[in-house]
């Protein structure tokens, strides 16, 4: 792993990384699940925000990978 993403250079290391995203996933997860419900209190279709909520993440994710030079170069 550390050959992989060069965590040492980038003064990092495992256990860190994998709190991040463990923390990321419970943050997106919460997110899907309490968006819906508030919105849905305020008279919008809970499942239409869900599904807005998840494709929007969706999108930020994929642009985020396609245009961060650290996904592509490793920097």
């Amino acid at each position: 792993m550390e050959k992989l993403f060069k965590l040492k250079e980038n003064g990092t290391a495992v256990k860190t990384e994998v709190v991040a995203g463990v923390t990321t996933f419970l943050a997106m997860a919460y997110i899907l699940a309490v968006n819906p419900s508030m919105l849905g209190a305020a008279g919008m279709d809970s499942s239409a925000v869900f599904a807005a909520t998840a494709v929007s993440a969706a999108f930020a994710i994929l642009c985020k990978l396609s245009c961060c030079s650290c996904f592509r170069y490793g920097t």
